[in-house]
């Protein structure tokens, strides 16, 4: 029992940083629905990635922020082809609120002491927004912040191979 409150002081104080993965978006009709199935079936190749925040925080109030990069408008037929032709598309880099972790394929890979939200306003200003698929796309955007904020390198690989 006493080393379960000492583990517990240790982390006080450290925001939970969080890998999550979600369906790729796609124009609606046969396209959204084949990234649907790739998903489901846990194609890795075919899933979004993105870093959530829990802040260690007491108060209920606190949010859970998910940031993650993507084309500017996903569900674009043109865009989404320019993409997989191995062409630069303009991306986006978001930010959200959620009032909580999702329950499936969201994965704890580490602890920030620091302050996450501010290292990531500062990773997110030098990120650039072109998006090439396979050479820098959420992905790597998900790897970049991870070892910004915990320190770890190429953080999908391990979670890849816990996957399969």
């Amino acid at each position: 029992m006493e080393s379960l409150s000492l583990k517990s002081a240790m982390l006080m104080g450290k925001d939970e940083v969080y890998v999550a993965s979600m369906p790729l978006r796609a124009t609606k009709g046969p396209p959204q629905l084949l990234m649907s199935a790739a998903y489901s079936l846990n194609f890795w190749d075919f899933q979004h990635f993105m870093v959530i925040i829990k802040p260690d925080s007491p108060s209920p109030h606190s949010q859970v922020l998910v940031f993650d990069f993507q084309p500017k408008d996903p569900e674009d037929i043109y865009v989404a082809l320019a993409a997989l032709n191995g062409r630069a598309v303009r991306g986006t880099v978001r930010v959200r609120k959620l009032k909580k972790l999702p329950r499936n394929k969201c994965w704890l890979v580490g602890y920030s002491e620091a302050d996450t939200v501010e290292i990531t306003r500062e990773f997110n200003k030098k990120w650039e927004t072109n998006l090439k698929i396979g050479l820098h796309d959420c992905r790597d955007y998900t790897n970049g912040l991870v070892r910004q904020l915990t320190g770890e390198k190429n953080v999908l690989k391990r979670l890849r191979n816990l996957a399969s």
